[in-house]
């Protein structure tokens, strides 16, 4: 199919949103992996593909029409074939979405890849898809790329215990973890062997330079069922650091516990706004009479805590604003030396001696113009800081 004209309301440089030149009458799956490599090739940072409808580019926060004509049906399942397997249709009939990678090797050295959601919709009154792609970098990025201040970065690599990223669901913690992750490989040193359990795989570290590292990164449910098998699976490996993707059950958080007090250091994330809110949203999965046994092992192990928003800058973009705290030893036995229900207010009051609130760090991005006024007062507010 020939060429489509630019969308007239477009100006006559935006002819970056065209649709596909080679946009077939029908697809199969030969054509995807040329077409969603077109998509790249206009920049777009997010590909969306959507029963009854055009497939769409995001590109610089505006979509695009990528195909000239809807996506029928038949499409539809051929995307969700190449992109998951034959068993897409029948799990999200089960009523599922579907979160997996997706990579491209248009040669030998380049990797293109993909954070993949599928979820079922309803469209002209039956059952239909949406596919959202968001296409990731080829490289994690560095600590000094996403701003991250020193004292977390100093604080980032303890010999053994446990360090947790939170925040809102696209806040940034898998970003944000990737960078970690790069820091503790392009050390001198290397950080020997490290293992991850995502779901799914975002960042992978093939261009990482560290001779005395070695990665290898799992998928949940791909590799193995969830993530507290994920650890159970990692304490038979002798790894030095553990990544687990995401400790949100009791189950995973007890394996995560058991793996920082038995020698290594362990990195996860939770969906948890607030130093002090983490601790009591982790022991609150926990059963009344186990708690303070499960909190006492829980502040033996804890390192670190960073709870992390993305808010609009000022003039485009996102910046990260970040609460934080340090657990050295001095404050772990003061506060093991209090009732865990004390930890909360306790915790509170220590925050800016041994970190930051989220307040403070909203006030600086404020100040320095980075954030608009109802944003620093979103954030100010946010974690009752």
């Amino acid at each position: 199919m020939a060429a489509r004209k630019p969308i007239s309301l477009l100006k006559p440089e935006d002819n970056f949103a065209e649709t596909w030149p080679e946009e077939p009458s029908r697809f199969t799956e030969e054509h995807i992996d040329n077409f969603l490599l077109w998509c790249v090739k206009q920049n777009s940072s997010d590909i969306t593909i959507q029963s009854e409808r055009p497939a769409y580019n995001e590109i610089h926060g505006t979509l695009y029409p990528a195909t000239y004509r809807a996506v029928d049906a038949a499409d539809m399942a051929v995307f969700l074939t190449k992109l998951y397997g034959p068993e897409a249709l029948a799990r999200l009939a089960s009523g599922k979405d579907l979160d997996v990678s997706y990579e491209i090797r248009p040669d030998r050295y380049t990797r293109i890849r993909f954070r993949v959601n599928i979820t079922a919709i309803l469209s002209k009154g039956r059952d239909a898809a949406q596919v959202t792609m968001r296409v990731l970098p080829s490289e994690p990025p560095t600590m000094k790329d996403l701003n991250i201040e020193e004292e977390i970065i100093e604080a980032w690599a303890p010999r053994q215990g446990v360090v947790i990223i939170t925040g809102p669901t696209g806040s940034g913690k898998t970003t944000l973890l990737a960078a970690g992750n790069r820091l503790l490989l392009e050390r001198p040193n290397g950080c020997g062997k490290m293992l991850t359990y995502e779901a799914p795989i975002e960042y992978v570290y093939d261009s990482i330079q560290s001779p005395r590292s070695l990665v290898s990164q799992s998928e949940i449910p791909r590799h193995l069922p969830d993530f507290a098998h994920g650890v159970r699976n990692a304490l038979r490996r002798k790894p030095e650091i553990i990544m687990v993707g995401e400790a949100r059950d009791r189950e995973t958080i007890s394996a995560t516990i058991e793996a920082a007090r038995t020698g290594h250091a362990v990195y996860t994330t939770t969906h948890t706004l607030g130093v002090a809110n983490t601790i009591q949203r982790m022991l609150s999965t926990y059963d009344i009479e186990e708690r303070e046994e499960r909190a006492i092992a829980l502040m033996e192990t804890l390192r670190l805590i960073v709870t992390q928003a993305l808010v609009p800058r000022v003039g485009g973009g996102r910046v990260g604003v970040r609460e934080w705290m340090k657990f050295p030893d001095d404050v772990r036995e003061k506060l093991m030396d209090l009732r865990f229900t004390e930890w909360p207010n306790e915790i509170q009051r220590m925050v800016n001696q041994y970190g930051r609130t989220m307040a403070r760090s909203a006030e600086m991005v404020f100040e320095e113009g980075l954030i608009d006024r109802r944003h620093y007062l979103l954030l100010s507010s946010a974690t009752g800081s």
